[in-house]
């Protein structure tokens, strides 16, 4: 008799330790358990650690409640100003409901992912070429919002919305490098243009104070001659500017002119207006 009570205790313990071991759970740091009890939710949510449920009768489900980032898979469309283009994007999204996230929507993941895709093609028509290329901060935020008021519901928060990618077609690449360059160009021309312009006036203000004082316009003529023979060339073509000859005669001694003596006039020929006798 004792022995089968033994026995008997023994099974009853051994059925009781399996009964624990299949109702343990371990719940990590990064997961939140949620429990369907016969297919009811149970109102609280499991926290990380060791739990217990109870076997055959409550289903533990565990959801991920770190920040999931997916790649949206490249999205064609045609933009405002009537560009084909071919856009993708990264999604950063974490559950903040693990119940809602299991119970609102069939497959959160899934229901994540295609909302993206959909509202990546709503932005490329919403939006011109110069923005998805230049003004992304804003696209991003409108994107996010976008993504973000539906999955409301879903316990799922969108943290980060990017675009990552612009692909554009070759005869528009080409396009915009020649509309490129030919900005580079036209502004490499008004450059140059103020730049004749600024010489002209000081070269103007040069030629007033040259003209006031000549003896700078010599001075700036050695100074062209130094330049010049600093290249070590061996012709040297020197010009002799009018300015500078006028300079150097005025500034030389004007010699004095003298009087040229007067001539002296011979005295009448004797016998000039007399009248010559004949003879005989």
């Amino acid at each position: 008799m004792v022995e089968e009570l033994v026995s008997a205790g023994a099974a009853v313990v051994a059925v009781g330790a399996v009964y624990v071991m299949a109702g343990a759970r371990v719940i990590k740091q990064y997961e939140r358990g949620v429990v369907f009890r016969l297919g009811r939710l149970k109102d609280s949510v499991r926290g990380p650690g060791f739990t217990m449920v109870v076997p055959f009768v409550d289903r533990l489900r565990k959801v991920n409640m770190q920040i999931v980032t997916m790649p949206v898979p490249a999205q064609d469309g045609i933009t405002r100003d009537n560009v084909t283009v071919r856009v993708d994007a990264v999604i950063y999204f974490k559950v903040v409901d693990a119940a809602e996230a299991l119970v609102a929507v069939e497959d959160y993941r899934f229901a994540v992912s295609q909302m993206a895709q959909t509202s990546l093609r709503s932005i490329i028509g919403k939006s011109d070429l110069d923005d998805l290329l230049s003004n992304r901060e804003k696209l991003n935020q409108g994107l996010e919002l976008m993504i973000d008021s539906p999955s409301i519901g879903w316990g799922v928060q969108i943290d980060r919305v990017e675009i990552k990618d612009v692909s554009l077609p070759e005869t528009m690449k080409r396009s915009m490098a020649r509309q490129a360059e030919a900005d580079r160009e036209r502004r490499a021309r008004v450059i140059n243009a103020d730049g004749e312009l600024q010489a002209s006036k000081k070269l103007a203000e040069a030629a007033e104070v040259m003209s006031d004082q000549p003896a700078a316009l010599q001075l700036r003529l050695l100074q062209t001659v130094v330049a010049v023979a600093a290249e070590k060339n061996s012709t040297l073509v020197l010009p002799f500017p009018v300015e500078l000859l006028r300079f150097l005669e005025r500034a030389a001694p004007q010699p004095t002119v003298q009087a040229a003596p007067a001539k002296e006039q011979l005295p009448p020929e004797s016998g000039r207006g007399e009248s010559i006798s004949g003879q005989d």
